[in-house]
């Protein structure tokens, strides 16, 4: 048992996943399980698979759900679409990218990775490259981070498509959508996206553990002709109208129930709405972090402005600096939680997520209490980053 003290109000969540949870969200999944034979279950998944299908912007797909994470995700696109010993293409984006990547070759892939320059986008000419090359059109898919949450660089969907079409290569285009979704803009039948995979911490304020994939009909081709031995991911499988053959087991209610009122709030608050909201808010802490940066200590992890995502902000530190020193204040004493650098960015970097259930005060409070911290750790920054922010907003 914890004998702490408890502190007043709450701690301040700026993860990125997983996010705050809306009260609305919280009450929702409260409630007591239903049998598998009641129909109001079959209404919650039914309102869980249309509300994704509104909010990705497909009407030529259909909607997977799956108890995971993202990883899950991430193994149930492999499993569907890549047999052993069959080539993929992962565009290269950093941690997240390459996680991806290794977990398709634990699977038995082959995988052609394109360059990574720490900071930078995707390039889609070396997309083109890697695809023209394939002359016998050995690659199945490429896969795409639109946000690495690790390095918080939003990459040009639509730059990726057009390079894929130029190439003109039949590789079906497939768009890891987990930091982006409900927080950047994103239309699935308009990029002529083939499978968009997402979960539900992060933009649609739901507690971990509930994955999902949007699947057109070429990839639910290349599903039904892959032999690869699978079951629980399998998606011809769940293909069902009975709740227990669409979970392959029995449903994840509450979360079910949580991720139905998390799309109800996006829908009352408007989409639209929600991403400029998430656009005002990205802004504000990119001009406080331009402001902190003046010093010398601190800059931007993404090089290029225009892919600073919306959702999270990641904030490269000097030598010498330890973000996990920075983050421990913040945390403990300013009850402000940010998150660190992953993979090549361990104690290089930390992080602030803006994403999900968020307004302008609470992310003023996090900004405030990220620069309480780096004042007690004594970290050289440039004054002033709050009222930046603050007229950033103000201006919105």
């Amino acid at each position: 048992m914890n004998d702490a003290p408890r502190l007043p109000g709450y701690r301040f969540l700026h993860s990125p996943g997983p996010s705050r949870v809306p009260d609305e969200v919280v009450h929702a999944m409260s409630r007591q399980p239903m049998d598998l034979a009641d129909p109001r279950l079959n209404l919650c998944i039914a309102a869980c698979e249309t509300g994704l299908k509104r909010l990705l912007e497909t009407e030529r797909s259909d909607i997977y759900l799956y108890a995971a994470n993202g990883h899950g995700a991430w193994e149930a696109v492999i499993a569907n679409l890549v047999a052993p010993g069959q080539a993929v293409l992962v565009a290269s984006t950093g941690h997240f990218s390459e996680s991806w990547a290794v977990q398709a070759e634990a699977m038995g892939g082959r995988v052609i990775r394109t360059p990574w320059t720490e900071g930078l986008p995707v390039d889609p000419a070396d997309v083109e490259a890697v695809l023209r090359v394939d002359a016998a059109h050995e690659i199945v898919a490429v896969f795409i981070v639109h946000t690495d949450t690790a390095s918080g660089v939003t990459n040009d969907l639509a730059a990726l498509r057009a390079a894929i079409d130029r190439s003109g290569h039949p590789a079906l285009f497939v768009v890891d959508v987990v930091a982006s979704l409900a927080a950047a803009p994103f239309a699935m039948d308009a990029l002529r996206v083939d499978v968009a995979l997402g979960a539900s911490q992060k933009g649609l304020m739901v507690p971990p553990g509930l994955a999902f994939v949007a699947v057109n009909e070429a990839a639910m081709e290349v599903s039904r002709r892959n032999r690869a031995p699978r079951y629980y991911w399998d998606w011809p499988l769940r293909q069902s109208p009975h709740a227990y053959r669409k979970f392959c087991g029995t449903p994840p209610q509450s979360l079910l129930a949580g991720m139905e009122a998390a799309l109800a709030l996006i829908f009352r608050e408007g989409v639209a709405e929600v991403i400029a909201r998430h656009r005002l808010i990205a802004d504000a802490v990119h001009a406080a972090v331009e402001c902190w940066s003046e010093a010398g200590a601190l800059r931007f992890f993404a090089q290029v402005p225009a892919s600073r995502s919306v959702s999270v902000t990641t904030i490269a530190v000097g030598p010498g600096i330890d973000p996990e020193a920075i983050r421990n204040v913040a945390r403990e004493r300013f009850q402000v939680a940010i998150a660190g650098g992953l993979g090549p960015l361990a104690g290089r970097a930390f992080r602030i997520g803006h994403l999900g259930d968020m307004n302008a005060a609470m992310i003023l409070g996090c900004l405030a209490g990220v620069e309480a911290a780096m004042t007690v750790q004594r970290i050289p920054y440039g004054r002033g980053g709050l009222e930046r922010a603050v007229a950033r907003l103000a201006s919105g």
